[in-house]
């Protein structure tokens, strides 16, 4: 039978696409997980079983999704095929042959390798009922045979070495210096063995003093060396790792705003804390083991002068250690994928936890949120605990063989001592050298370790890492923007955000925003309002249509600088852990105060801000001060009037404020507006009667489009959204 591949998935969302990556290699075609990813259109919860077929369809497989008994599957099943496991998961079921009752059945399982399990627990994981279960049969076609396949972008070692290279010459001075300790050291067996053969022997007291005083000068320059390389390692270690988290966070920035739809908290926080791994990996396990790599090298060739017997003992059981080590590794790897989904569920459950104790407390769900989190410690102290039998294993091994090694080292050297081929100096020099090789082996076995975890590390920030950017140089340059400003006008916009087979979120729509003119956008929940909006930020790229700003397509424009000439206020803003003057200027390095107060007056929040203590330096975001959902949103709508932008987009930007404050702000906004052309999503009537244009979306399509007067006398869905707020008469 051949050999089933099998990889591990990323992350817990990662299973579907993985499944088509071991099947698609089992066949011979290598296909980046990220790729598979987005051909699936993964979402935060999962991906869907509809989604993995269009994914194993695109690269040239024929899919049938079916519901169908054991028998069948044992029968007339093509393998291997994709089954759901559990209700929740997805395992390759890969060729087999089938035996009697109770045997034992193989799965291919992202999360766990290659299992065996016996049938009464497949059954029990597989089937959805009494008598069926989930099948993904799938077979490759002759299109499958004819792509090329899309391999997986490299981050390994050599990426992250880029990062040693401005330190060649602190490189050097390291390297110089382990040769001077290495001297030092090779010069310490040779005075010990003089010492005892020459000073001890001839009762010569005066060379035992000079012997020990250049000892103590040795110690003293070795000393000085090990300092003087510290500081190197720290100032390099210190400079690596702000470049690493620097050009990962610069990374994570530039990525589409559809990448965080599809991750949680914690996978970001998890993958920020392997850095740390990574870090500690380049700087202090690598150089540290390349140093101890030249004494063991040095050490070697002195032991092998001494006596070749004991160097080859010494490699054997050197190597045996090193062995044993390596037999874990795959286990061990298993192990930190299991560990790094716990902490990352471990993340998001105190993250929900923290941001929403009103919520809890309200509904009165503490315990059950905490059993919440302690099923999940349970769940780490799990694998804590097999990582810690694994170490012991690991760590038993290793001293067996080490301190077989040094008793069998002992004995050769007392009996060569015996039998005249070495003196007593030479015994003891042995000993020391065996003790300065014993160390460099140590870190050997660490380093090894290192390596292992420094890999996973650098796949799970390569799917970061190699993830395409939003586009930033490309487009055209500010001025030719600025020079051919004009309307908004949507052709044929549909959109979807899970695949060709999901529903539409948006449905040819077909739009012209005037220049200069304000366009309300109303519609009920889940209308796509807000869906549309992002799209006009370039959140999103329609499926189908383009969208043209002026006589220029969205395509040619940077995402950077078309947000540069926006101002935004969308539902879910953000207000940071800073002063309300950084808050409100976020676009500006230096907080122009003109603008500022301008903007905070337009918003109605002046008073307040000046009547508090600090005034516009108070802190408040989630370290400072508290204050209200009305506040909070005319701090957001102040921050899009600090930009002074030629178009402005508010998603529900006064849901909460009162009516007095709604109706002062609104007065102070149509002003502002003047000259710019502005898009408004809101409910409320007051917000949205004055406006030039007002569209109405319905399940993503446009069914009205006109003013206040025109469509509230039609008396049409319009009419129906608003007939129950008081101002219709006004």
């Amino acid at each position: 039978m051949k050999k089933f591949p099998v990889y591990k998935q990323l992350d817990a969302m990662d299973c579907g696409p993985t499944c088509v990556r071991m099947i698609a290699k089992y066949y011979g075609k290598n296909y980046s997980l990220e790729y598979l990813r987005n051909e699936s259109y993964l979402t935060r919860d999962g991906v869907s079983l509809l989604g993995i077929s269009e994914a194993a369809e695109k690269i040239g497989f024929k899919t049938l999704s079916s519901k169908i008994s054991y028998e069948t599957l044992k029968n007339d099943a093509p393998l291997p095929a994709i089954i759901h496991w559990n209700q929740s998961h997805f395992v390759v079921l890969p060729p087999q042959r089938f035996g009697k009752k109770n045997s034992k059945i193989t799965i291919a399982d992202p999360a766990h390798g290659m299992v065996r399990i016996d049938e009464e627990t497949f059954l029990k994981c597989w089937l959805n009922s009494n008598t069926t279960g989930i099948i993904l049969l799938v077979e490759p076609t002759q299109n499958f045979f004819n792509e090329e396949g899309i391999h997986q972008a490299k981050s390994g070692f050599g990426f992250l070495f880029n990062y040693l290279k401005p330190y060649r010459r602190y490189l050097i001075q390291l390297f110089i210096s382990v040769l001077l300790a290495a001297l030092f050291s090779l010069i310490f067996p040779f005075l010990t063995q003089s010492l005892v053969d020459y000073g001890v022997n001839r009762q010569d007291i005066s060379y035992v003093y000079l012997i020990l005083i250049c000892q103590l000068l040795l110690f003293l320059g070795t000393t000085v060396i090990e300092m003087i390389r510290s500081w190197i390692l720290l100032h390099m270690n210190s400079r690596i790792n702000i470049s690493i988290i620097s050009d990962f966070l610069v990374k994570l920035l530039s990525l589409p705003i559809r990448y965080f739809d599809s991750k949680m908290i914690g996978d970001i926080q998890q993958r920020i804390g392997d850095h740390l791994r990574i870090q500690n990996f380049l700087t202090g396990t690598t150089l540290s083991t390349l140093f101890s790599f030249v004494n063991l090298i040095v050490f070697s060739i002195v032991l092998a002068i001494y006596n070749i017997p004991i160097l080859i003992v010494f490699l054997l059981f050197s190597t045996a250690s090193v062995g044993w080590i390596v037999i874990f590794l795959k286990r061990r790897k298993e192990l930190d994928y299991k560990r790094f989904q716990r902490l990352s569920d471990n993340q998001n459950i105190l993250f929900e936890m923290i941001t929403g104790m009103q919520e809890i407390k309200l509904n009165n769900c503490e315990t059950a949120k905490r059993w919440e989190w302690e099923r999940t410690q349970a769940k780490l102290y799990k694998i804590s605990v097999k990582g810690l039998a694994l170490g012991q294993y690991q760590q038993v091994g290793s001293v067996f063989f080490t301190q077989l090694k040094n008793i069998l080292i002992s004995f050769v050297s007392a009996n060569a001592v015996i039998e005249g081929q070495m003196t007593l100096g030479m015994m003891l020099s042995v000993s020391y050298i065996i003790g300065q090789m014993n160390g460099p082996l140590d870190q050997l076995l660490g380093f090894v370790q290192a390596a292992q975890d420094a890999k996973i590390s650098l796949e799970r920030l390569g799917e970061i890492h190699n993830k395409q950017e939003e586009k930033t140089d490309s487009g055209s340059p500010y001025e030719e923007i600025e020079n051919n400003l004009g309307a908004i006008r949507l052709e044929n916009i549909s959109f979807q955000y899970e695949g060709p087979q999901s529903p539409f979120v948006l449905k040819n729509i077909n739009l012209l925003i005037p220049e200069g003119k304000v366009t309300a956008i109303v519609g009920s929940s889940g209308s796509g309002k807000t869906t549309l909006m992002k799209m006009l930020l370039q959140f999103y790229e329609p499926i189908k249509g383009d969208i043209f700003i002026g006589s220029k397509s969205f395509n040619t424009i940077s995402p950077g600088l078309w947000r540069s000439k926006v101002g935004s206020v969308m539902q879910e803003g953000t207000i940071f852990s800073d002063s309300i003057a950084r808050n409100v200027s976020l676009s500006d390095e230096h907080v122009d105060v003109i603008k500022l107060k301008k903007a905070v007056s337009v918003a109605n929040i002046r008073e307040f801000i000046e009547e508090l203590p600090s005034g516009y330096q108070t802190k408040i975001g989630n370290t400072g001060a508290g204050i209200s959902t009305g506040q909070k949103q005319r701090i957001q709508i102040a921050r899009a009037v600090y930009k002074d932008p030629e178009y402005l987009f508010f998603d529900e930007a006064t849901s909460a404020l009162d009516a007095n404050n709604e109706k002062i702000i609104i007065q102070n906004l149509s002003e502002f507006f003047k000259g710019k052309t502005v898009v408004v999503i809101a409910h409320r009537l007051s917000t949205v009667k004055h406006a030039d244009q007002i569209v109405v979306l319905e399940k993503g399509e446009i069914v009205e489009t006109g003013t206040h007067e025109q469509l509230a006398a039609r008396q049409g869905l319009y009419f129906d959204l608003i007939k129950n707020q008081l101002e219709l008469g006004n």
